[in-house]
């Protein structure tokens, strides 16, 4: 196999961040040792960036091409979708950036970091891995967090780490929250356990709605 080949290939099926499993998939009868082999020499070379071990991205020359860090997300670590601060940044209800990426996953708790940022990813148990839906951001599908769900993941962690919620100190945007689907507010938070959906009554009498 050559760079060319494997470059132009990736391209045609608009894989610009894959995995040595992808690539393997598009060359079976290549061996995955020379793949490997082949990856290690071109990241070197400056053909390709490692993202972690096993996936990286094409450097797009004369396309400016920009992939997204919630895209990035979601290939780093699956499965997962954003979540938390990122989701609620991202839906106006905290006003803050959040520093990293943040997301739920099945696997075990984990960060990364790469020429993207931070990437920040918080266990979930199975039965509340859900309220997320597949959206077109920036060109890109990405698996985010509905508002209600993102709302509950946020301060199901916040709780986890030790300390009662402060809906004021998180400066929750009440106009927003008002405007949230509370049956779905209090069916998420209910995925969890008791203490979960008390905080989400809590915060919905916050909101006053």
């Amino acid at each position: 196999m050559n760079y060319l080949n494997v470059s132009a290939t990736l391209r045609n099926h608009k894989m610009y961040v894959f995995s040595i499993e992808d690539v393997k998939n598009l060359f079976p009868d290549e061996k995955l040792k020379t793949i490997k082999n082949n990856f290690l020499r071109w990241v070197s070379k400056g053909y390709f960036i490692r993202l972690k071990r096993g996936l990286y991205e094409i450097i797009d020359k004369g396309m400016n091409l920009k992939i997204p860090d919630l895209f990035i997300a979601n290939r780093l670590y699956e499965p997962s979708y954003v979540s938390l601060e990122t989701a609620l940044s991202f839906y106006s209800i905290i006003p803050d950036i959040a520093a990293g990426v943040t997301s739920v996953t099945l696997r075990p708790t984990r960060t990364f970091k790469n020429n993207y940022g931070s990437f920040f990813y918080r266990t979930c148990q199975e039965r509340a891995f859900r309220g997320y839906r597949l959206m077109l951001y920036e060109g890109f599908k990405v698996s985010i967090a509905d508002k209600e769900k993102a709302l509950v993941d946020f301060l199901y962690y916040r709780m986890r780490s030790g300390r009662h919620p402060d809906f004021k100190e998180e400066r929750l945007n009440k106009y927003i929250l008002k405007k949230l689907n509370w049956q779905k507010v209090l069916y998420y938070a209910g995925l969890f356990n008791p203490k979960t959906l008390k905080l989400l009554k809590e915060c919905r009498e916050y909101a006053k709605c």
